[in-house]
Formats: structure tokens, sequence, C-alpha cells
């Protein structure tokens, strides 16, 4: 099954109302994809992408090694009431305490659907940083923006940098040499779109086509009730027990036993 992303990957580089530099990257998961025959489109057992809680626990893992690997390299600074941190007993000691509570990831559908998020991940393809309209004055060596208050109810400031400043955070979103902007994987990589895309179109029409109730016939057998959870195929029903062969008598089970 193809499970790669086949939607772009989007690498980005954004910075909050201080400047601060956190580099982020987009992904797009399409929700199954091609069997190994390429023969029928395989739709995942579960609506979501990732249970929550073991995300939580790999990104605990992932963090607490980083800080660790940090320390070692004596990458971290303790100011102030941090100071015993810079122990390593003492350090080590607060990384275990790390593992004794559960950490919170995120996770939420989108409040407008599927169409939502590509549409707002569509605004960042083609644009750098910042759009035209939200240049509000250029003067002195000063530069006057519009930027939005996520804590404040979405509302709309302004805020004035130096022209070097506003420079500076521009050029975050510069991608370093050899990055790409937008990375395709799957069935919708350069080399294999033209084939895969049509017939990944042409299998889910035929899905829908065939799942629609308006399909239905009188005279037409009935629908699948059960598929399989891992290859999405239909279950056929060969035989049937009863409660009373499900739980067989005692002097059933014993002559059963295979006493060799």
């Amino acid at each position: 099954m193809d499970t790669t992303p086949a939607h772009p990957s989007l690498p980005r580089s954004g910075y909050c109302e201080r400047g601060c530099h956190h580099p982020h990257v987009h992904c797009v998961i399409p929700a199954g994809g091609l069997s190994l025959d390429h023969q029928r489109w395989v739709r995942p057992r579960y609506r979501f992408f990732l249970p929550v809680k073991v995300l939580s626990r790999i990104f605990r893992g992932k963090f607490t090694a980083e800080l660790k690997k940090a320390f070692r390299k004596r990458e971290l600074s303790f100011p102030g009431a941090l100071q015993p941190l810079a122990q390593e007993p003492a350090f080590r000691s607060f990384l275990r305490s790390l593992f004794r509570q559960d950490w919170v990831v995120y996770a939420k559908p989108p409040f407008g659907g599927p169409q939502h998020v590509l549409h707002y991940l569509a605004r960042y393809t083609h644009r750098v940083a910042i759009s035209n309209h939200r240049l509000v004055t250029f003067t002195d060596g000063k530069v006057t923006f519009r930027w939005k208050d996520y804590a404040h109810h979405n509302k709309q400031r302004l805020m004035t940098v130096s022209a070097e400043e506003f420079l500076r955070r521009f050029l975050l979103h510069v991608l370093p040499h050899g990055f790409v902007r937008i990375r395709f994987f799957g069935f919708l990589a350069n080399r294999r779109r033209k084939s895969l895309l049509p017939l990944c179109q042409q299998l889910l029409t035929v899905t829908q086509h065939l799942t629609s109730p308006d399909t239905v016939q009188p005279d037409s057998p009935s629908p699948v009730l059960w598929r399989c959870p891992r290859c999405g195929g239909p279950m056929l029903l060969i035989e049937s027990f009863t409660a009373l062969q499900n739980c067989p008598s005692s002097t059933e089970w014993k002559n059963r036993i295979d006493s060799s």
C-alpha cells in the first residue's frame, strides 16, 4: 500500500511578533492509497492519521532526547533559579520527572473540513513572508505593517520595526540553497503522477459509485457488510454457528482433546 505523502509538503519559516525563528513543514496525507497490485483503493481502518496518546509519548521521548544531547554539548544555559540544573545529577533527575507526567499534543479536526485546509495552505505556495496589503508605511528607515494577534481574538494590530530588522525577518522565510518549497511524493510524484493519478481518480469514482445508495438495484446482490481491516476487500460469509455450537458440552470437549 502506498502510504507516502501524496500531496505537497511545504517547508516554511515563520516568526512571531517578537521575531523568534520557528521553521516548520506542512504535510498533506491522503486518506488511503493504492493496493500493491494497483487494482483497488485501500482505505484506512481509522478516520484519524495518528493516535494522539501515542504521538504525545513519541514527542516526549524525542524532546527529552534532544535536551539530553544539548546538555552534553553544553548548549543549554541555566539562568536565575535554573542554575542548580547545570549539575548533571540534578539535570538527570529533572529529565526523569518529565516522564512521570503525560504530555499533551494538540490535535483536532479542521473547522472548515479538508477544503479549508487546502485553501489555507494554498496561500503559502507562491508567496513569501508577507503580502503587500499588510505593508502600511515606510518612513525614516522604519517599516510599519499589520499583523494578526491570535491571542486576542485575531485582532489586527500594527507593528513598526527598523528596515534592517524587517529585512532580517523577511529573509528568515527564504529557504536555504537546495531546499524545495513544494515537493510531491507517492502517486503525485513527478515520475508516477501521469499514470497513477488518473488510476486513483478512476478507482475512487468506482468506489463511490458502488457505495452510493442510488446505485443499489432491487435485484442486485446484497451490499458488502464487512470489509477486511487489512486490505479493505469485501469479506464473504462462509459459515455461521449457533450459540450451542460455539459452547460445546463438556463431553464433546473431552472427546476433542488430543492426548497423544
